[in-house]
């Protein structure tokens, strides 16, 4: 790579980043971390502890976006200099480190630019996802576990919180259902994308035959439900059932009917939880996912509307938006955004970002269109 190549790389990255601190309003961005620390250090803050956690947690983000901005800038300049050292000194590792770290300086900040087209009503909270194995039999079940375990290591990896809801196992592998939260800025600004119908083509493990198996699974991710959010659910729209919770091959893990399951009668949504010890906590939790279910339904129904008065279709996430083919060759794709992979297996080990990416771009881009 030339000299004039790093340095226009790094005049683009450069204006690339402040196009992003323009949209992420540093300055206002600072006051919020100024305003969290006095917040934080309160004595009386833990009184209300819920009030707490959110305030502690909106200022380890706030900090860590800025630091992270602070570090790209001190990353270019120091690439900078590398770079004019390497030239002067004609130092081939040295010109190999630059190109390495300007490629991850180029990574960093664009997901930075990703994070500002998270632009959306619920795009900054956390989220549930449900996982839930569609045709294709003991297959299916096997790639639904496959997909919990994908998203939960990609929340590993950025350091979100999950919490397990429910799990529904089947008899023979993997599972029917899974209900889980993830909890961290933008979460469900991120996992929103990855809501459709995923399809698997490999040689199936439950076919004493080996023959070729196609199965799917259905993704759905909501935002998590807040106090402050006007979803209003009568008691006498809901039943409510109670039952033992159990693990795996129908093991008890409880000897009292703490599990629940609420079913909305007008919609016919039906939650479950059976994570917490007691009865009280798993209906609370359920109420949760029930509101937060039934906001994104109310959010579908008026999305609906808008897109009747239009009188013309806007871009659909449809069914089968990704495919895994393990055989008769390797290839993750993406039918919306045409994104794609060999890396199979890392994929299921939750690196997911460039899908992730671009989906993002792919629905910013269908509504701008819209």
């Amino acid at each position: 790579m030339t000299s004039v190549d790093v340095s226009a790389d790094l005049r683009e990255l450069k204006a690339t980043l402040a196009s992003v601190e323009a949209v992420l309003d540093l300055p206002s961005l600072r006051r919020e971390k100024d305003e969290l620390e006095a917040a934080a250090a309160d004595p009386a803050l833990w009184d209300d502890a819920e009030h707490a956690q959110k305030i502690t947690s909106r200022l380890s983000y706030v900090q860590a976006e800025l630091k992270k901005l602070a570090d790209l800038h001190e990353r270019m300049d120091d690439v900078e200099v590398l770079f004019e050292l390497a030239g002067s000194e004609d130092d081939a590792s040295a010109h190999a480190e630059v190109l390495a770290e300007l490629e991850a300086i180029r990574k960093s900040v664009d997901e930075f630019e990703v994070r500002t087209l998270l632009s959306g009503e619920y795009d900054e909270r956390d989220c549930v996802v449900t996982v839930r194995s569609g045709a294709g039999g003991a297959d299916a079940c096997d790639f639904a576990e496959q997909l919990m375990r994908m998203y939960l290591r990609w929340s590993e990896e950025h350091g979100f919180g999950t919490e397990v809801y429910d799990v529904s196992y089947a008899e023979e592998a993997g599972i029917r259902s899974a209900t889980f939260a993830v909890k961290g800025p933008y979460a469900y600004g991120h996992l929103s994308v990855e809501q459709g119908t995923h399809r698997v083509v490999r040689i199936s493990k439950y076919d004493n035959q080996g023959r070729r198996q196609t199965a799917f699974a259905a993704v759905e991710v909501v935002p998590a439900f807040e106090q402050t959010d006007s979803i209003e659910v009568p008691d006498e729209e809901i039943r409510v059932d109670v039952y033992r919770s159990s693990g795996p091959g129908g093991q008890s893990v409880n000897t009292t009917d703490s599990a629940v399951r609420i079913t909305h009668l007008p919609t016919g949504v039906v939650v479950t939880c059976q994570n917490e010890k007691s009865q009280i906590q798993n209906k609370a939790t359920a109420m949760a996912l029930l509101k937060a279910k039934l906001l994104q339904l109310k959010r579908q129904e008026e999305k609906a509307k808008v897109d009747e008065l239009r009188g013309s279709a806007t871009a659909s996430w449809g069914d089968q938006m990704r495919s895994y083919v393990q055989h008769p060759y390797q290839m993750v794709k993406d039918l919306r955004t045409g994104h794609e992979t060999a890396d199979v297996q890392g994929v299921y080990d939750g690196n997911i970002d460039a899908f992730l990416e671009a989906g993002i771009r792919w629905r910013k881009s269908a509504e701008k269109a819209a």
